[in-house]
């Protein structure tokens, strides 16, 4: 074998891998803009607190959350209880928290 066929499966080899890298991770995509718009906005944000994976917003109007496409964007459930939703997100969790904080 020659280089070039050396080279061509190294890269097709590295294809492979980051295939199975970004397959691995299921909440890569998390649009952090629309999930703030799926909670009625930023200014229908009270505050926000996070525990492990999970992420707790209280709401000034919880009518406006769209629970079922809060989920359709990864969430792995939402729970609500009076003016607050507990959003099971996985690790974005304090990373959401973070973007929501910066953008009041």
């Amino acid at each position: 074998m020659n280089y070039v066929e050396y080279i061509i499966i190294g890269i097709v080899l590295v294809v492979i891998l980051f295939a199975l890298i970004k397959a691995t991770k299921k909440d890569a995509g998390l649009d952090f803009n629309k999930l703030v718009e799926m909670l009625g906005g930023k200014d229908n944000i009270i505050s926000t607190e996070t525990n492990m994976s999970r992420f707790k917003v209280t709401l000034k109007d919880v009518t406006k959350a769209n629970k079922e496409g809060i989920q359709k964007l990864g969430a792995k459930g939402v729970v609500e209880i009076d003016n607050q939703l507990k959003i099971i997100l996985g690790p974005e969790s304090k990373q959401l928290k973070k973007y929501i904080d910066e953008i009041k």
